[in-house]
């Protein structure tokens, strides 16, 4: 399995609520009925750096993009003179389900990535991290824009009463995000 991570903000506050009902429901549906797509779930930041918006899809195989049900029908259409920042990279782990990173709703999504950094600076900030947050799951970028060549990943089972950056390395974006869809997840397509 695969993570396929959106980060993302919107440059038009009177239509973000629009875009949002959009991505949160019509968006994700058509996504999840297309191959190898297994699941789902979006985020706002709520403190921290870092991009707005996170959507966390897990797909089987990096064939999901070369689909012809992909290819004829992606992006984000109307919406998009207003996505800006947009990154879509994907990574990879031994050990990613399809529900490696669902939040409750009451839970948090802790979010470290080292967009520009070098892949040898990148690989000691981790470092840094990794000491400080042991749960964390560590995601190797594997394809697509590939911004930040590692991502630190982390579900909350709730929301950090007091939460601060750990500022253990220069240049890095950690953030805590709440859940602005629920989980989905549907069972192995066929190709």
């Amino acid at each position: 399995m695969f993570a396929y991570i959106v980060r993302c903000n919107f440059s038009e506050p009177a239509k973000e609520q629009a875009w949002n009902d959009w991505y949160s429901g019509p968006k994700i549906g058509q996504m999840l009925s297309k191959p190898y797509f297994r699941s789902i779930q979006r985020f706002r930041r709520s403190s921290g750096t870092g991009r707005n918006y996170v959507a966390l899809w897990v797909i089987e195989t990096p064939e999901a993009f070369k689909t012809r049900e992909y290819t004829s029908d992606w992006g984000f259409f109307e919406w998009r003179p207003y996505i800006i920042d947009w990154s879509r990279d994907l990574f990879t782990s031994n050990d990613i389900t399809a529900d490696s990173f669902a939040v409750s709703p009451q839970g948090a999504l802790h979010v470290v990535s080292f967009d520009g950094m070098e892949k040898d600076e990148a690989q000691r900030a981790q470092q840094a991290y990794a000491f400080i947050h042991q749960k964390m799951a560590w995601l190797t970028i594997s394809g697509l824009d590939q911004h930040t060549q590692v991502i630190g990943v982390e579900a909350l089972p709730e929301l950090p009463r007091s939460w601060r950056p750990s500022n253990a390395f220069a240049g890095v974006q950690e953030a805590i995000y709440l859940p602005i869809s629920d989980f989905r997840s549907v069972g192995p397509h066929q190709a």
